[in-house]
């Protein structure tokens, strides 16, 4: 062997090439075709990147994955190359991105299906927002027009609403988890935001992966605080915007959603008394109107009682006239005392003085002779 080569054992070759790789490199990103993608036990992945000539295997954690991925597809890998002691040589992703508009597109269709299957869609898992809110909680990219534009205009439109805004990078690797953490921070604050806005500017499919990322839209859905978001041009529909509580169309559009415009509600204010006293005039006339219709329907109960008033009056006269004792006596019958109190016979007897009464004369009467007792009244 050559004197100045270097020598190693196993263990040392392996620590001195990653060393001198990451001393080289550090992180590498990787354009080729997915192929070989597994996974194992739910945790690991592995895959290889492949071009017309040459391969690279690829190792990682399941949750590093922006959603679900298919063969074929191109992708942009981020990662450290290292060589293992047991299973050679590999890169280590920590993110992971579609590129070209086929590679895409497919894989946003691939999660769209996965999360609208889980029902984070859904829209009766959706909240509504407070209008207008106090406290608005903005994530976002300081550096933006999206930033600008949304400042600009809740500021003209409405007074009196704080905005706290969490700088984040809004595209690139390191996209996912700015955002991820701003969500994550506005959720666990004592008092949070009324609202949770996460806006970002057009730009191209590349540009708004991070939107379609899974672990971002899965913490949109999972937020504690009520979600508007607002990503891209009027035509870019982002899967976040569709896990959010409400979209919109642009970053201008959101903060027209959040609040009233002040001038208009300032002419309405101006409006009001004309359209109070138009109010007042027509409630006026339908109370009017009610009371017409009240007092005739009134009218036509009272009556129809008195109806029946006047007919159970009617009915009870004749019976107390049926049951009098003049109309008795007028029938022939007579009233007989005995010392001022109606007799019915009993204790009478010869001699006895009584006060017969008839219908239309009184006479006394004395008893010369008692036949007998009709009944044996005691």
């Amino acid at each position: 062997m050559n004197g100045s080569d270097p020598e190693f054992s196993v263990s040392e070759f392996i620590a001195a090439f990653n060393q001198t790789v990451e001393y080289a490199f550090g992180s590498v990103v990787i354009h080729g075709e997915l192929a070989n993608f597994r996974v194992s036990r739910n945790q690991w992945v592995y895959f290889d990147l492949k071009d017309e000539a040459s391969k690279v295997e690829f190792f990682g954690s399941v949750y590093a994955l922006p959603g679900p991925l298919e063969e074929g597809m191109i992708l942009k890998v981020r990662g450290v190359p290292r060589l293992h002691e047991r299973y050679g040589f590999n890169v280590v992703f920590n993110s992971i991105s579609p590129t070209g508009t086929g590679s895409i597109k497919r894989a946003n269709e691939l999660l769209a299906a996965k999360l609208d299957a889980e029902g984070l869609f859904a829209l009766e898992r959706k909240r509504s927002l407070p209008y207008p809110p106090n406290k608005v909680g903005l994530i976002t990219s300081y550096q933006s027009a999206a930033y600008a534009d949304f400042e600009r205009i809740i500021n003209n439109r409405w007074s009196g609403v704080s905005v706290d805004c969490l700088d984040v990078n809004v595209q690139g690797d390191q996209a996912p988890g700015d955002i991820i953490r701003a969500i994550e921070f506005f959720s666990s604050l004592s008092v949070p935001p009324d609202v949770l806005v996460v806006i970002r500017g057009g730009g191209s499919p590349e540009d708004l992966a991070a939107f379609n990322n899974e672990q971002v839209i899965r913490a949109v859905a999972a937020s504690r605080v009520p979600t508007l978001v607002a990503i891209g041009h009027e035509s870019d529909i982002s899967l976040a915007e569709l896990a959010a509580d409400a979209r919109a169309s642009t970053p201008s559009n959101a903060a027209e959603l959040l609040v009233p415009d002040k001038k208009a509600v300032i002419l309405q204010l101006h409006k009001l008394p004309e359209q109070l006293s138009a109010s007042v005039v027509r409630k006026m006339v339908q109370i009017s109107s009610s009371l017409d219709t009240s007092r005739i329907k009134m009218a036509e109960i009272i009556k129809n009682r008195l109806d029946r008033e006047l007919v159970s009056l009617d009915t009870r006269i004749g019976l107390i006239n049926a049951l009098s004792p003049k109309d008795i006596l007028k029938r022939g019958f007579a009233i007989v005392r005995s010392d001022n109190k109606v007799s019915n016979g009993y204790g009478l007897k010869s001699g006895s003085i009584v006060t017969v009464e008839l219908y239309r004369s009184s006479f006394e009467a004395t008893i010369t002779k008692k036949l007998k007792d009709l009944h044996n009244a005691k």
